[in-house]
């Protein structure tokens, strides 16, 4: 009789768990639609603009904002892309309280890129690292569209881009368009380790000079040619 009565109790708080995790989840999804129907509206977006621009009828825009149609993962990554923020976000997933990213390194080409961000457009952050070799690669220049900004770390980088073949040692940065034949190596065969910002073609990693720097203009002229 006591194995039956333990196996009812626990059969109960099983329910009674099943039960509040259940709530959590209404609750959550509840919040959808007010978070998405501010949101457009703070981007000062209309419903028939943003139904063209996801592939999401208006209606059912309409009814996710109100709460009438439930959301779903098919409804919110195109809305993540539109707005260009997590998917956390439009949710209001609840935060950890830890506000570190978990890196998970991807090996690619010989090379290990480690995602430094997490949005699901606009420019990425990655830390590349280029493995020590005995001998050095031979340059295998690709293109791709797109922009790239690149800081070497620690190690020689050799940069070919185009017909101009490039070593940058630590604290040097090149940026330039993916669309020129371009190859990342190692210049000597040691290890390098280089932060790098790639964004879609046309968008461009911009770093603010120091303008009471040492090259700083003594006379800038907005209206000088």
């Amino acid at each position: 009789m006591s194995g039956d009565a333990d196996g009812g109790r626990d059969g109960g708080r099983g329910r009674g768990q099943d039960s509040d995790a259940s709530r959590a989840t209404d609750e959550v999804l509840d919040a959808v639609g007010p978070r998405l129907r501010a949101l457009r509206r703070r981007r000062a977006i209309t419903l028939a603009e943003l139904a063209a621009e996801t592939g999401i009828s208006e209606s059912t825009l309409s009814r996710l904002e109100s709460g009438r149609r439930r959301a779903t993962l098919e409804l919110l990554l195109p809305l993540a892309r539109r707005y260009d923020v997590p998917l956390d976000d439009l949710v209001g997933a609840p935060r950890t309280g830890d506000p570190r990213i978990h890196l998970k390194p991807v090996h690619r080409f010989g090379m290990i890129f480690v995602p430094l961000s997490r949005r699901p457009g606009g420019i990425h952050a990655f830390k590349m690292i280029i493995p020590a070799r005995p001998e050095p690669l031979a340059p295998a220049p690709q293109t791709h569209e797109g922009h790239e900004w690149v800081y070497v770390l620690s190690g020689r980088l050799r940069l070919v881009l185009g017909d101009r073949d490039l070593v940058l040692p630590p604290g040097e940065a090149a940026e330039f368009d993916t669309s020129l034949p371009h190859w990342l190596g190692s210049a000597d065969g040691g290890a390098v380790e280089l932060l790098i910002l790639f964004g879609p073609h046309g968008m461009r990693a911009h770093v603010r000079a120091d303008p009471t720097g040492p090259d700083a203009d003594p006379d800038p002229d907005p209206d000088r040619a």
